[in-house]
């Protein structure tokens, strides 16, 4: 893009409020100190109190800085107005949640999932199965209310992480005919040991399990189940472990 060009883009995303995520160089000293703890700038916002707002990202959550007027402090954390109102939660939710909520939705979309429910599910639901993981077997039967109204559809992102017999098992679930009908076998089975391990994984195979684990380790998740829906404002949401009966209703909606 010519020199002109990217001046006028970025006063036109100033001018509508997008923030444009500032050049390294140009960074404050106390940012740029963030920067070398892991935090990942994502972009700026003005705020209230003559700071300089910044959306940050560690380990994954959105987190907010304020630059002190001076420039020479940095306090990270939520800011509130007289009324207790949260005046960091919506500059976060635009620079740093939705764009990464599109980004990594997309990612879970393209790896190598097995669904469960409904192919015209309003609700898709995403998570990361190890075929010996008693944690998933459990989300799976809890989970039977809500797929069985064809409202839900869950997607498992099969990973082989638990045992030695993990990657074979899963390789046989991705391998199989009909691999929506080979999981739900598996799963009622599951206490007697479910499908059985392939005991060579083919090479193609092999590339979605790598796969699927490397996109794991990108998220920063090491555990099954690790589940990943949208909430109401259209943000993705992460729940490990099996979830209770309560957060059932939240993360699958009503039935």
């Amino acid at each position: 893009m010519h020199k002109h060009s990217c001046m006028l883009a970025a006063a036109m995303y100033a001018a509508i409020g997008i923030a444009v995520a500032a050049p390294e160089s140009s960074l404050p000293a106390p940012i740029k100190a963030l920067e070398t703890q892991g935090v990942e700038i994502v972009g700026r916002f003005d705020a209230p109190g003559g700071m300089q707002g910044y959306a940050g990202l560690l380990l994954q959550k959105p987190i907010g800085i304020y630059l002190t007027p001076d420039g020479k402090q940095a306090i990270v954390g939520t800011m509130l107005d007289a009324k207790g109102g949260n005046l960091t939660d919506a500059p976060l939710k635009k620079l740093v949640s939705k764009p990464m909520t599109e980004k990594n939705w997309s990612k879970l979309g393209q790896s190598s999932w097995i669904a469960d429910g409904n192919k015209d599910a309003q609700r898709i639901v995403y998570t990361l199965t190890d075929p010996n993981c008693p944690y998933c077997n459990k989300f799976w039967n809890d989970a039977r209310p809500w797929i069985k109204t064809g409202k839900v559809q869950i997607r498992h992102i099969m990973v082989g992480i638990i045992k030695e017999s993990s990657a074979g098992k899963a390789a046989a679930l991705l391998s199989a005919k009909d691999p929506q009908a080979a999981l739900q076998q598996h799963e009622q089975q599951h206490a007697s040991g479910g499908i059985q391990p392939m005991a060579k994984i083919p090479a193609d195979i092999r590339v979605k399990l790598d796969g699927n684990k490397k996109l794991m380790q990108e998220l920063g998740f090491f555990a099954t189940p690790t589940i990943f829906y949208k909430d109401s404002n259209g943000i993705m949401q992460t729940v490990q472990g099996a979830p209770s009966a309560k957060a059932l209703n939240v993360i699958l909606g009503t039935r």
